[in-house]
């Protein structure tokens, strides 16, 4: 653990909104140090850039590379999969939200878990996660590539992986400010083509050529919740983008407030925008059917976006699910891996070359450097496994989850005998409760790897505590 150390800080002189930022400022490195570090990242995120940072990160078209998986995994309730998904991540949210207050630290559920409960409970949080963070930068790559493939046959998808992961780490490595410039241009972008789309469909439906139906949203006749529960640890990939805005907490300015806004924020815009756009889409499919395996599924809105407003749109919706949301996403999702790899690793759960911050742009290097290489390898050797691939990031995501509601539970509720009972008490119980039958009902392949790389986990936990890399609960 790093030793306190204050930064130096700049006058702000007269002005009085330079007062008020610099004693924000002053208030966050001083809140960090109380935990035993000092400020090394570059704290020069505002509220706005932490909410686009969160959007950037759970993609505003995030439905569109899945949308055929959902739609058949559900029978056609794509609707109601992602209501049921949001329902289930509110209580994450909450959880998330309030333990950025009290501990206003990078490393998202691990810092949380670790602070919390106690270090080795910690690690397995910060090892679950690292499932959904090692492999998240990849699935995306993945993703990518197969939409350009779908244009451009000629160019092998390994190609497009390669371009996608390095032009990722490229952006980052030239620090935060660049990420926050760019993930803004990536949001107004995907924005204005999910508004030419559902202009569209608005007019199709004024015009009589397609009708708003109740069956993507509830169907009686195929309704049941272990479909819909099936369906979520594959649409709550795009509900996990809050667990990213907790790991800028040493970046935002006003530290765990700004990222506690954001957090809710960020939640029911994208709530909206997801349940909107892949309610549109479902009523152009007919009600009963099921996309065919492979290019019909993966490719599904893709299809009805050129059916609904012309080829040209098909391409459009296509170059920029590829080339800006998840390409955005991809940045996004390398910044924050690294982020939580070097907060393992300047707690010495990781090797402590990872802690390593460059000087020149405040960005942990090394840790950037190790995801970019594992994305590499990882896509390209993943490119035909999009569905085991999307089921393992979130099984390793809704385990952390689970977890931090059991350090919500015991430290704001039980230790500290909170009576915010909505918060502190129900919200965690009820939110594990359905994160846990969630888990329960997910892919078969996924069950066996995801527990297998938390048996892996708990043997380093025990390794780590037998050294005294993990201290004893009695001394956290």
């Amino acid at each position: 653990m790093s030793t306190p150390m204050s930064r130096p800080r700049s006058d702000p002189g007269s002005d009085p909104a330079s007062s008020a930022h610099g004693a924000a400022e002053g208030v966050a490195e001083h809140r960090l140090e109380e935990f035993g570090y000092r400020q090394e990242l570059r704290r020069s995120m505002s509220l706005t850039d932490v909410v686009v940072y969160g959007m950037i990160y759970m993609v505003p078209m995030a439905p569109i590379p899945v949308f055929g998986i959902i739609f058949n995994f559900s029978a056609g309730m794509a609707g109601l999969v992602y209501l049921v998904a949001a329902f289930a991540m509110v209580f994450s949210a909450l959880s998330y939200k309030e333990m950025a207050l009290r501990y206003p630290v990078a490393g998202s559920v691990y810092s949380y878990v670790r602070l919390g409960l106690n270090g080795f409970v910690g690690f397995i949080a910060g090892w679950a996660i690292l499932l959904d963070y090692l492999l998240l930068p990849a699935l995306l790559s993945v993703f990518a590539a197969a939409a350009m493939v779908s244009l451009w046959s000629a160019v092998p998808a390994w190609v497009w992986i390669v371009v996608f992961v390095v032009l990722a780490a490229l952006v980052n490595l030239g620090g935060i400010s660049v990420t926050a410039t760019m993930n803004k241009v990536f949001l107004a972008v995907q924005l204005a083509v999910l508004a030419i789309f559902v202009a569209w469909v608005l007019v199709d439906v004024a015009q009589g050529r397609a009708d708003l139906a109740l069956w993507p949203v509830f169907d009686s006749s195929g309704f049941s919740w272990s479909i819909v529960f099936g369906a979520i640890p594959i649409a709550a990939l795009s509900f996990i983008g809050f667990d990213a805005i907790s790991t800028l907490n040493e970046e935002a300015e006003g530290g765990g407030r700004a990222v506690s806004r954001a957090t809710m924020i960020v939640l029911v815009a994208v709530t909206v925008l997801f349940v909107l756009q892949v309610y549109l889409a479902a009523i152009y499919v007919p009600r009963g059917s099921t996309f065919a395996d492979g290019d019909a599924t993966n490719n599904a809105f893709y299809d009805i976006a050129g059916q609904v407003v012309g080829h040209w749109f098909k391409v459009l919706v296509t170059l920029t699910s590829a080339l800006v949301a998840i390409f955005a996403n991809s940045i996004a999702s390398q910044a924050t891996s690294s982020r939580l790899v070097f907060s393992m690793a300047r707690d010495r759960q990781l090797p402590s070359v990872f802690a390593k911050v460059s000087r020149s742009r405040a960005v942990p290097q090394n840790a950037m450097l190790l995801i970019a290489g594992l994305s590499l390898v990882i896509g390209l050797v993943g490119t035909e496994q999009q569905a085991l691939l999307t089921t393992l990031v979130t099984f390793g995501a809704l385990t952390a989850y689970v977890l931090l509601h059991v350090a919500v539970l015991v430290d704001l509720g039980v230790r500290g005998r909170s009576r915010n009972v909505l918060t502190h008490w129900i919200s965690p119980v009820v939110g594990s409760a359905v994160l846990v039958y969630a888990l329960w009902n997910a892919d078969v392949h996924a069950k066996v790897l995801g527990v297998s790389w938390l048996v892996v986990g708990c043997v380093l936990a025990v390794c780590f505590r037998t050294t005294g890399r993990i201290r004893p609960a009695a001394e956290d």
